[in-house]
């Protein structure tokens, strides 16, 4: 009972029934308070229409586009939203509006209000929301205001959606023409980041086989070029390429880094050999000096050859580790030679010397002067040497006896010679030599000092003077050498006891620390520093004995190996191949070097024998490549000299000579190199001369391309003549050929697309042309007919008149024509009237009907030419005629006025023909040939 009194007594809004409800709401009013909360409270209606119908009613536009999310299929909704937001209807203000815009995310209503709405700030809001591409082109398009369109069309940048701009877009021509410029530019900027790319791999093809390049003096260059060039591109390359950049780039710098190490390599071998040559230099120069100063000495003593031993013995150490690092130069092995013999010459008269030094003195004691002479015979004394002062004593008592008294001494020898010898005594003082110094001081003083004459006195005063130098020399060595030896023991000492040093490191040191104490000499020399530091010395040895052991072995070991190449290298050069390729032997004689120096130390003593058969070895290895690289400096002479005969011998066709030179180059590479020297001149020979040839082959290029674009300029003019003319008469037909002719003497013509091209056009140029004569010839035909009409009505009447009375007559051409007839048709006329005489009349049905036939199939065979279909009940016939011609074109091709001629000519002959059956037809012919009459204008 309460539910029934609600629903008598409540409002109608409130009706259950949609349809009431919506009655209701049309009379609510929104201005008055409680009718709008009415509104307001149907704006939350079940039913959509009902709540877009309260919307509406209550203006609420906000309202409306927050439910319009749950309502975009229904068509109301979207066209009351698109109406209120284009401003069409409703009363919302632009600012909201605008704002309500920018909430908005649904594409249709955004795209609609860009077309419809009342403000062009609104449709550009609407405009900048659409992010589909399909949205903004059809904006672009179909936007009544031409700022939304142009807006639309410059947010499209895809290249399809500018085609398709560029293809709708007809209405507003600036859009048409910013779609056309963007595609332009994109399609440019596709193009230059293409080219870019293409230049990028390229760059990155170069720079890794720059990469497996080796080594040559633009190497650097060319790396810091193509780096440069990759840096001066602006598109960013990817990862890959980025990859293979690095990857090559590090590959050139480990080519740069490898070529520096082995130049500072090579470097630093030039400068150790050097430093060895400075060193053997030395070394050759102090045991020179000293044997030179054994033979200006005063008197040979037993320190002077203990110093000239442990010279030799420091000159055969030196000496071979200088040469198994570097190999001497002939003449430092030729002064090492002499140095050595002199050695061996000193020592073996020492002694002999010792041998009877004995029995020497104890003659002299007593006097026996026979003894004496066999004694100093047997001895065997040079006369290069300072003999001992024994032995000077001897044979100056010899002397004596023998011989009578010398000249006074000044006169043996000179002064000018004492002179030049106080000089060098001088020179040795500057040079601070101060063993040379003290052994000439010693030999000039008392020389000098014996004289006795006046003479004499500037030598002796510059002697007193010189000897000075020499004291104040000698008290500076002592007092350097004093701290130096102190420095040195302390030195040997630490290097002794420190038992964590390598043993080639302390054999070096130790090396080098005894080569200083024996450079001092006897300069503040004493007992107890010379015990320490022979003391230290010996336990070094002591350590480094085992050392030594394995490094004498290892020195076996290279000997051998170096043996062993000798013997290969040997072997090698015994039986040397006729065809050897010097590059080859260069190789084996680059790899050898390696080796011998790879197998380094040897042995002292085989070192200098061995080394000496290794330079034989490579001097003959040497020779053997020098002569097989003249060998082939001789072919490849021979080579250029074929090369000039051929540049010069115009009976041969150019391209067989271009052949032969492409052969001799192959047999060029194929060759090794010529000497050093000789191989770039007889390359710039070789391909100067080829070089001319192939000028030869290019200038005949130029000249037969000149020629041939002369050919194609002239087919162009002719073309362009051909095209220019159009014929009028069919007896043009000779211009024409002539045209043909002419172009048939320009061929053939080079194979290019230019070429084609004129072919192409010539050839539908000529077909039209052809036609337009066919055309023309069909004509004249035609109108040749027409002149001969009156014949062909006085044979019409002679027939029927033949066919009524039976009474045959002819038809006289001349009486009926004004002119004469055309020879094509003179036949024809005579059958025509053949035929009233020779057919029988009446007609019977079979001749009537093959008179019907003949016409109707010369009917549809000119309707054929003419408009090239027929009816359908004429199908049988021109099935019949066209397998007639394809019959009659094996034979011969037969042109259209040819064929046109041939119907006129058959229509003419066909009689007696009933007047009835001409008249079925004659329209229609009439029809065709005015048709075939017809010539298109040029």
């Amino acid at each position: 009972m309460h539910g029934l009194l609600r629903r008598l007594f409540a409002p109608r809004w409130q009706h259950p029934d949609p349809e009431v409800r919506r009655q209701a709401l049309q009379r609510l009013d929104p201005e008055q308070s409680e009718q709008r909360q009415a509104l307001q409270s149907l704006s939350q209606d079940p039913d959509s229409q009902i709540r877009l119908a309260a919307l509406l009613a209550l203006d609420d536009c906000a309202s409306l586009v927050d439910a319009y999310s749950h309502h975009q299929q229904d068509e109301a909704w979207f066209n009351a939203i698109c109406q209120r937001l284009s401003g069409r209807e409703g009363h919302t203000d632009l600012q909201q509006r605008q704002a309500l815009i920018e909430r908005l995310e649904e594409p249709r209503v955004l795209s609609a209000v860009a077309l419809q709405a009342d403000n062009l700030t609104l449709r550009l809001s609407a405009l900048d929301r659409l992010t589909d591409e399909n949205d903004l082109i059809h904006q672009a398009c179909h936007n009544g205001v031409a700022a939304v369109r142009h807006q639309a069309a410059e947010r499209i940048e895809d290249e399809e959606g500018l085609k398709r701009l560029l293809k709708e877009a007809r209405r507003d021509r600036q859009v048409v023409r910013l779609a056309r410029e963007r595609l332009n530019r994109l399609r440019s900027d596709a193009q230059w980041l293409e080219a870019e790319e293409q230049q990028r791999e390229t760059l990155l093809n170069q720079l890794e086989q720059h990469a497996r390049a080796p080594w040559e003096p633009l190497y650097g260059g060319r790396f810091r070029h193509l780096e440069r060039q990759w840096e001066q591109l602006t598109q960013p390359p990817s990862v890959e390429q980025e990859q293979r950049f690095h990857q090559a780039r590090l590959n050139c710098r480990k080519t740069l880094h490898d070529h520096e190490t082995r130049e500072q390599a090579r470097q630093q071998s030039i400068e150790r050999r050097d430093e060895a040559e400075n060193t053997r230099e030395q070394l050759l120069e102090g045991i020179e000096e000293t044997l030179d100063g054994l033979r200006h000495a005063a008197a040979m003593t037993v320190q002077d050859i203990d110093s000239l031993r442990a010279q030799r013995q420091l000159l055969d150490q030196r000496w071979q580790t200088l040469s198994d690092m570097h190999p001497p130069s002939d003449v430092m092995r030729q002064r090492y030679t002499l140095a050595i013999q002199d050695y061996d010459q000193c020592l073996e008269a020492w002694q002999r010397w010792c041998a009877v030094s004995a029995d020497m003195e104890k003659a002299l004691a007593n006097e026996d002067h026979a003894t004496l002479a066999a004694q100093i015979t047997q001895c065997q004394w040079p006369d290069a040497l300072t003999p001992p002062a024994l032995l000077g004593r001897a044979q100056t008592v010899l002397n004596a006896e023998n011989s009578a008294p010398s000249q006074p001494i000044e006169d043996h020898p000179t002064l000018t010679t004492y002179a030049g010898e106080l000089d060098t005594f001088e020179h040795l003082l500057e040079r601070g030599a101060f063993k040379s110094a003290s052994r000439l001081h010693q030999r000039l003083k008392p020389r000098i000092e014996g004289f006795e004459s006046a003479s004499a006195q500037p030598l002796k005063a510059r002697l007193k003077h010189l000897a000075a130098r020499l004291a104040e020399l000698r008290d500076w060595r002592g007092f350097v050498a004093g701290p130096k030896r102190e420095q040195l023991c302390a030195s040997i000492e630490a290097l002794a006891n420190d038992l964590h040093m390598a043993e080639e490191a302390l054999d070096r040191h130790h090396l080098q620390l005894v080569k200083e104490w024996k450079s001092l000499g006897d300069a503040a020399a004493n007992r107890e520093q010379a015990t320490r530091f022979r003391s230290a010395s010996d336990r070094i040895h002591e350590r480094l004995a085992p050392w030594r052991q394995q490094l004498s072995e290892e020195r076996e070991t290279n000997l051998q190996a170096r043996e062993a190449l000798c013997d290969q290298l040997e072997s090698l050069l015994a039986q040397p191949a006729e065809d050897a390729d010097p590059d080859v032997l260069r190789q084996i004689r680059d790899k050898a070097r390696l080796q011998w120096r790879h197998y380094s130390p040897v042995p002292r003593d085989h070192s200098e024998a061995v080394g000496r058969r290794f330079g034989t070895i490579r001097q003959q290895l040497q020779a053997l490549i020098d002569q097989r690289a003249e060998t082939i400096a001789s072919q490849k002479r021979g080579l250029i000299g074929q090369v000039t005969a051929l540049r010069s011998d115009e009976s041969q066709p150019l391209a067989q000579r271009i052949h032969l030179t492409k052969q001799l180059q192959l047999r060029w590479r194929a060759l090794g190199r010529a000497p050093k020297g000789e191989e770039q001149t007889l390359w710039k020979t070789f391909r100067h001369e080829c070089d001319q040839l192939f000028a030869q082959r290019d200038a005949h290029k130029n000249e037969q391309a000149a020629r041939q674009q002369q050919q194609l300029d002239e087919m162009q003019t002719l073309i362009d003549q051909m095209d220019s003319w159009q014929p009028i008469e069919a007896s043009e037909a000779t211009t024409l050929e002539n045209f043909l002719n002419q172009a048939n003497q320009l061929e053939p013509l080079p194979r290019n697309r230019r070429s084609e091209g004129m072919q192409r056009r010539m050839s539908g140029i000529v077909r039209a042309r052809r036609e337009r004569l066919n055309r023309l010839a069909v004509a004249n035909t035609v109108q040749q007919w027409h002149a001969i009409m009156p014949l062909v009505n006085a044979h019409l009447a002679a027939d029927q008149h033949y066919l009524n009375e039976g009474i045959p007559s002819d038809v006289d051409a001349q009486a009926v024509l004004s002119d004469s007839l055309p020879a094509c048709f003179s036949e024809a006329h005579n059958t025509r009237n053949q035929q009233r005489h020779r057919i029988a009349v009446p007609l019977s049905d079979a001749d009537h009907a093959k008179l019907a036939e003949s016409l109707a199939r010369l009917r549809v065979h000119l309707s054929m030419l003419a408009v090239g279909s027929v009816r359908q009940s004429d199908e049988p016939l021109r099935l019949a005629i066209q397998v007639e011609r394809l019959n009659e074109g094996f034979k011969q091709e037969r042109s259209r006025d040819l064929e046109v001629t041939d119907i006129l000519v058959a229509l003419l002959a066909l009689g007696p023909l009933p007047t009835s059956l001409w008249d079925a037809e004659v329209e229609e012919l009439d029809n065709l040939l005015s048709r075939l009459a017809r010539v298109p204008l040029p």
